[in-house]
């Protein structure tokens, strides 16, 4: 069955069997690496994109239900006039190994979409996503510095 799905601004048709994980038709379907696949069970956030402005985990959600839905993916995010987000994060040296970091960065542009100057304790509370290498200090620095320079 053909499913429409809007993604970064654009319809992008997909002729796939309605259960498939958007993070699978991001990446095997439109080409779009930048969401990651981290555990497969909605828990770690490393394939974390926004649906309709909220920060949503794509391995757990299909096709089949996101669509009508307006996706924007890490690759998207400067379009929608959110790519100081990732200049952030450059420099704040957010990333060590960098896999979770695009994750990261599309949770906090859902959290920055919602409260535009969130206090250290809401960003804690908002940036749910796994980082194995530790930085969420440095993450929460630069979600600061994005309130800052906005």
């Amino acid at each position: 069955m053909a499913y429409v799905l809007r993604i970064n601004g654009v319809d992008h048709r997909l002729d796939i069997d309605g259960d498939t994980p958007v993070l699978w038709a991001l990446r095997d379907n439109l080409g779009l690496m930048g969401t990651k696949y981290g555990c497969g069970i909605s828990a770690c956030g490393a394939c974390t994109v926004l649906a309709d402005d909220a920060a949503v985990r794509s391995c757990g959600v299909s096709v089949e239900e996101a669509e009508g839905l307006d996706i924007i993916t890490i690759e998207g995010l400067a379009e929608v006039g959110m790519g100081d987000m990732s200049d952030a994060w450059v420099e704040e040296d957010v990333p060590q190994c960098g896999y979770c970091q695009s994750g990261q960065i599309m949770a906090a542009a859902a959290l920055l979409s919602e409260n535009k100057k969130p206090t250290d304790a809401e960003i804690d509370a908002a940036m749910t996503n796994i980082c194995r290498c530790g930085t969420y200090s440095r993450i929460r620095k630069a979600i600061h510095r994005v309130v800052e320079e906005r």
